[in-house]
């Protein structure tokens, strides 16, 4: 990124620099459900189908590995028999 771009505005300038560094994909979506998802976000704060779709799928996933964590979790049973087992063991 040039020094001259920095300096005339440089929150700009590192919002372009971040934007070169991601790399994206295309993923394809049926055009009817792209045409109903342009109505919904028109007058929100989405200015893209794109960019909406990004975020929908950020929240789908952060949910989704949020559940996989709480579903590997050691229940309280296991918990119990972890303890027993050390205690046997003499480390408790």
């Amino acid at each position: 990124m040039p020094r001259i771009l920095r300096a005339i505005n440089p929150g700009g300038a590192e919002l372009v620099e971040q934007q070169r560094r991601t790399r994206y994909t295309t993923v394809s979506i049926p055009v009817t459900l792209y045409e109903r998802i342009k109505r919904l976000i028109e007058g929100t704060g989405f200015t893209s189908v794109s960019q909406f779709v990004t975020y929908v799928l950020r929240e789908v996933v952060a949910e989704m590995e949020e559940e996989k964590l709480r579903s590997e979790a050691v229940t309280e049973e296991e918990k119990r028999a972890i303890i027993e087992r050390l205690r046997r063991l003499g480390y408790l």
